[in-house]
C-alpha cells in the first residue's frame, strides 16, 4: 500500500506540482488549501506525512500543526514546513509547535523529494534492537541501519557532543556553553526542542534525559 501525503499550501499552482511529483515517486497524495480543510482530511486518510505551508488563510501553518499534534489519531504523521518564510525565529515556533522538519522555498523536487524519502524511511517497521548510529563528522550526516540523515547544523553539533563521550552525562550548562557560547543568550526551551527533534528522527532511546541535569547519548 502506497504511503500518503497531505499537501497544504493556498496556492493551487504550488499544490498541483508538488502532487505531480510525488505521485510520480509512488505515493498517494491528498491537497488541502488551508489549515482547517488539511485537519478535515487528515482526519479521514490518516497521512504518514503533512507538507504543510507556514502563512494561510483560515488557520495558519503552526496552528495546524499543533492541532495534529493534540488529535491522538494523528500521533504517528510526520510533519514537515515547506514555507518561503525564512526567519530563524519561525522556523523555532514551527518546531516548539511539533513540526518534523523545516524546508524553505525555493527548493527543487529533486531535494525535496530526496527529503520526503528519507522521512518516510523513518517510518517503516523499526526492529526492537537498539539503532546503530555513525557520525560523518566532514559531512556532517548521520549514517544509521536505514540510510543517511542529514541534521541542521545546532542538531548535528549537539548529538556530535554527546557522542563524543557515550554514556557521559552533558549538563545543559555544558551544552549551552560549548554549542551556543557563553555570550549567546539562549532560552532552555530550545534545548528541549532540538533534542526533541533529535529523538523524532533517531529514536527515543538514543538520548537519554537526566532531569535538572542534562543529556546522554545512550551506547547500551
Amino acid at each position: 500500500m502506497a504511503q500518503r501525503i497531505l499537501i497544504v499550501d493556498d496556492e493551487a499552482d504550488i499544490r498541483e506540482f508538488i502532487s505531480y511529483n510525488l505521485r510520480r515517486e509512488g505515493y498517494e497524495v491528498f491537497t488541502a488549501c488551508n489549515g482547517e480543510q488539511a485537519l478535515e482530511v487528515a482526519q479521514s486518510v490518516h497521512p504518514h506525512l503533512i507538507l504543510l505551508d507556514m502563512m494561510m488563510p483560515v488557520m495558519d501553518g503552526r496552528q495546524t500543526c499543533e492541532a495534529v499534534r493534540k488529535n491522538p489519531e494523528l500521533k504517528d504523521t510526520m510533519v514537515l514546513f515547506l514555507s518561503a518564510v525564512q526567519e530563524e525565529q519561525c522556523q523555532i515556533e514551527s518546531y516548539e509547535a511539533g513540526a518534523d522538519d523545516y524546508i524553505t522555498k525555493p527548493v527543487s523536487m529533486r531535494v525535496l523529494c530526496s527529503r520526503v524519502g528519507a522521512i518516510m524511511k523513518r517510518l517503516s517497521p523499526q526492529t526492537a534492537e537498539k539503532p546503530q548510529l555513525t557520525l560523518d563528522i566532514a559531512r556532517r550526516i548521520v549514517i544509521t541501519q536505514q540510510g543517511e540523515i542529514a541534521l541542521p547544523r545546532k542538531e548535528f553539533d549537539i548529538l556530535q557532543l554527546l557522542y563524543s563521550e557515550p554514556d557521559r552525562v552533558f549538563t545543559r550548562e555544558e551544552i549551552f556553553r560549548t554549542i551556543w557560547g557563553c555570550e549567546v543568550v539562549v532560552g532552555d526551551r530550545t534545548l528541549d526542542v532540538h533534542i526533541r527533534r533529535l529523538r523524532r528522527k533517531l529514536g527515543d532511546e538514543v538520548i537519554e534525559t537526566y532531569k535538572g541535569v542534562g543529556f546522554k547519548y545512550s551506547n547500551s
